[in-house]
């Protein structure tokens, strides 16, 4: 575990106008420090292009003051409010349950602890998205339904959880442990290959003849979770639904999955007393005009909670686009990889740049990084799926925490469900987004986007502390 998550608290004096999130070795007699009476207004946490921090307290002291200088001002303002935040986490695929599943007992009780607890050594994770069957990143491709060539089971009678049993399950219920609140979120890859029209796991379309069949499907998933003592929260329609080279995949046009909402999944949630939430699309910023297209079909929208997206393709401010043509609807950010191995310091600054910040300043609820977790050559995954896709952890004989863990956890450890996104400018380089928590605390997630290092202003009602941060380096400030 991080240094940081060990909740180390390092303090050191404040000599000049500017205290830095920086390293500062404090002399063994300097007898001026006061280890009890020296304390901070606001908590750093950092995490640097270098790896020199990770998620770490660094030795800084930030008081406000009202003492003006030249620096870029980032004032916060909680009398302007925004979305609620739902949650910040991963896709807990079939192969990250299956890694984390073969962990010794103890050491898969701690990892479970640190990701999802609700304590000061946890990140904090609030958000889970799984698959509705196979992903791309289990072992095999399977639906819960699967039969021989040639045969159909419109009554559902071979329907079984089993796959999920053995693993996803066991893992979804000791998260549960920890975070008995956590939101879950279900994405399907495909229907039953009987159900489509290239009888195949990959690519082909849901039949309109079996749109009823597929409903109860999913009616069936989401009772049989929940029998499992596991809520699903919301479900996708169909992951990346324009997409049909993944293994699983499945394509449907807006028109389709707007058919299948009002004439089927909408009327079945509703017959059997579910309050699953339904979220469309589920797939790149590129193509706003899809759930705009079935949020335009009156006989769909009262059953459609909002919309996901990933960003493969396009632009984050798809999302305002859409919560602007119905702002009563709500935006999610669903899934983003990061390819193995990695660059750290430009998947670092990418993904906060765009993500934790870009897509809560254009209204998702949520953001979440793909697959939580991978061995050392990028499995468990399908023949035909992701070959590189990186783990926020890679499980071997040793957990290693990966890029994807610190982009998240600069949120899901301080901005917990409930928060609201408040109102911060933008300044100079200075990427940055801020929540106010249930509790009433602030919170203001900065990204140097510059190319050298930079002081700043915090502003919050009038009074004013003054950080630093490296080029690509990334702090969440708490007071």
């Amino acid at each position: 575990m991080v240094a940081g998550l060990a909740g180390v608290l390092l303090i050191f004096m404040g000599l000049s106008p500017i205290y830095s999130c920086k390293k500062k070795v404090i002399p063994p007699d300097d007898d001026s420090i006061d280890i009890v009476k020296d304390k901070t207004d606001v908590v750093c946490w950092l995490t640097t292009s270098d790896k020199s921090y990770l998620l770490e307290k660094p030795n800084a002291k930030l008081l406000f003051g009202t003492t003006p200088n030249q620096y870029p001002t980032i004032e916060v303002d909680t009398t302007t409010s925004y979305q609620t935040i739902d949650g910040f986490g991963f896709t807990l695929t079939g192969g990250s349950a299956w890694l984390i599943n073969q962990m010794a007992v103890s050491s898969r009780d701690q990892l479970i602890r640190e990701l999802f607890s609700n304590d000061s050594t946890s990140i904090g994770i609030s958000y889970l998205r799984i698959s509705i069957g196979a992903s791309d990143l289990d072992a095999e491709v399977f639906s819960y339904d699967d039969l021989p060539a040639g045969q159909t089971d419109t009554l559902l009678t071979h329907f079984s959880l089993a796959k999920d049993a053995t693993d996803l399950i066991p893992v979804l219920k000791q998260v549960l442990v920890n975070n008995p609140n956590i939101n879950i979120l279900g994405s399907p890859w495909s229907a039953p290959a009987w159900m489509k029209s290239n009888k195949s796991t990959r690519g082909g379309r849901l039949l309109p003849e079996f749109y009823d069949t597929y409903a109860r499907y999913l009616v069936r998933y989401i009772r049989g979770m929940q029998f499992e003592g596991i809520q699903i929260d919301a479900i996708t329609i169909q992951n990346e639904p324009l997409n049909p080279n993944n293994q699983p995949s499945m394509e449907m046009s807006s028109a389709e999955q707007a058919a299948f909402i009002k004439n089927n999944l909408g009327p079945a949630l509703k017959k059997a007393g579910l309050t699953t939430k339904i979220i469309l699309y589920d797939h790149n910023c590129d193509h706003p005009e899809y759930p705009i297209n079935i949020l335009n079909d009156a006989g769909a929208r009262p059953f459609i909670d909002g919309s996901a997206f990933h960003l493969y393709g396009g632009d984050i401010s798809a999302l305002t686009q859409v919560h602007n043509a119905y702002p009563d609807k709500n935006v999610y950010f669903t899934e983003q990889w990061v390819g193995g191995p990695g660059n750290f310091p430009q998947d670092l600054r990418w993904h906060v740049k765009n993500l934790i910040i870009g897509a809560t300043r254009n209204w998702s609820k949520n953001v979440l990084e793909w697959n939580l977790a991978s061995d050392p050559e990028y499995n468990p995954h399908t023949d035909g799926g992701c070959t590189s896709c990186l783990g926020a952890l890679t499980i071997s004989s040793i957990v290693m925490r990966n890029v994807a863990y610190y982009i998240i956890a600069h949120a899901s450890k301080f901005v917990p469900a409930g928060s609201v996104r408040i109102a911060s400018n933008f300044t100079s380089d200075l990427q940055n987004v801020a929540f106010m928590t249930p509790s009433g605390k602030k919170v203001l997630i900065v990204l140097n986007d510059g190319a050298s290092r930079q002081s700043f202003n915090i502003k919050f009602k009038g009074k004013t502390v003054t950080p630093g941060l490296d080029s690509g380096a990334v702090a969440t400030y708490l007071w």
